[in-house]
């Protein structure tokens, strides 16, 4: 069997970065790339009904080893990386039997993962690390899932006495830019429930994304030469910047809240005195409370309308995802049988939320209860990301007692 890191640092060197701007599907060509890889790994494998689609979806089946006819489950990771970071050129940097202390990554010396605001490496001496060079994000999210997930197929491919029934592979594109299941055939995928591998730590189970929409405000201004600007320019930039402004920073944006709190976060700018944009992403883990954020929008729009009355201001509103609380309950088995599976590999399960979303949120609206279950990925869409080999290994042991625990039940 290969090592499963063999096959992460194979996974994390494949430019897969995804376009929200981009109305393709995939968003950008090169998430093919690293589709097609893994449909011939899946055929070497020796997986059944192995597939790519147009879209770059691939799908393959794991068959099961036991007599009875079983229920099958679905195993998921995204193949693309953050439009926020570079993921061209990734090199990886393996550092073997950590020693404890900050890692200066050693492509920009600069950057610098620092204890202090990892406090998990303390619990990491001896492990192995990967990290980027300081240069690139890393790509564990959530190439470090799809390197859980071959591994887990691999083992029990090799190994036909591991009871399992049949489990579904699924490696979706566009996850990062909310397109994820855009175009899933779920009659083709099937299954009873699904499991996401797209969250940090080790034994953790997400029963709770946030509820997820997309805010675009447009501010149309007008431009002339600066030298006769006055009363007749109306620049589009200061409007759009005191709009950023007068969002609520306490207690409403990610720098100042955690836990089950929400957040509005202007994440992107662009355009110039004639016109200029602003993206913003709107959280909550109630449902509800989008629309008041929406209103909060809205309020600020009019308050400047009032102010610069020669302007337009706009905001068009986009629906991303869902709570995935909201749909779990159609499959009770889905969570004990996580909680189950972490126990037999020898890890307590840590029942938690996600401050963000998984293609688990859609594919549980759109009928297939997803949780979301940890693959070992810290610090994703960022240059310090990095991840913990021992703990995606424990991450593929628990897939493997997960379809052994799904093998006992009978459809």
């Amino acid at each position: 069997m290969e090592c499963l890191l063999d096959r992460f640092l194979r996974y994390v060197r494949v430019d897969t970065q995804s376009d929200e701007k981009s109305s393709s599907l995939p968003s950008t060509a090169k998430q093919l790339d690293l589709s097609r890889l893994l449909e011939r790994e899946c055929r070497d494998l020796g997986l059944d009904d192995v597939s790519i689609d147009e879209h770059g979806i691939v799908m393959a089946t794991i068959p099961a080893s036991v007599p009875h006819s079983a229920p099958m489950i679905v195993w998921n990771s995204h193949v693309d990386t953050s439009p926020e970071y570079s993921g061209t050129n990734v090199n990886p940097i393996v550092h073997n039997d950590y020693r404890g202390g900050d890692i200066v990554l050693p492509g920009d010396r600069s950057k610098v993962l620092k204890v202090s605001e990892n406090p998990h490496l303390n619990e990491l001496f001896g492990k192995t690390i990967v990290t980027t060079d300081g240069t690139t994000l890393l790509g564990a999210d959530d190439k470090a899932g799809i390197a859980i997930i071959m591994t887990a197929a691999d083992r029990l491919m090799q190994d036909r006495a591991i009871p399992c029934g049949p489990v579904r592979i699924c490696f979706t594109v566009d996850e990062e830019v909310g397109r994820g299941i855009e175009g899933l055939d779920f009659t083709k995928l099937g299954g009873v429930c699904g499991y996401t591998l797209d969250s940090g730590g080790v034994g953790r189970i997400d029963t709770e994304t946030f509820s997820a929409d997309l805010a675009i405000v447009t501010v149309a201004g007008r431009n002339t030469h600066p030298s006769v600007g006055k009363g007749v320019m109306v620049n589009a930039v200061r409007i759009l910047s005191d709009f950023i402004a007068r969002l609520p920073r306490q207690n409403l944006s990610p720098e100042t809240t955690d836990g089950r709190d929400g957040f509005l976060h202007p994440y992107q700018i662009s355009g110039g005195v004639a016109e200029a944009s602003c993206r913003i992403i709107l959280r909550d883990f109630e449902t509800a409370n989008l629309a008041k954020q929406k209103e909060l929008l809205e309020r600020i729009a009019e308050g400047l309308r009032a102010v610069y009355p020669e302007c337009r201001i706009s905001i068009e509103t986009r629906k991303q995802y869902r709570n995935m609380r909201d749909g779990l309950h159609r499959e009770p088995r889905a969570i004990p049988k996580a909680i189950e599976a972490v126990r037999a590999a020898g890890v307590e399960p840590i029942l938690d939320i996600i401050r963000g979303g998984t293609d688990g949120a859609q594919m549980t609206e759109r009928g297939l209860p997803t949780p979301n279950l940890s693959s070992g990925q810290y610090n994703p869409h960022s240059p310090l990301e990095w991840t913990c080999v021992e703990e995606m290994e424990t991450a593929a042991a628990i897939l493997v007692q997960l379809a052994i625990a799904w093998s006992r039940e009978t459809v």
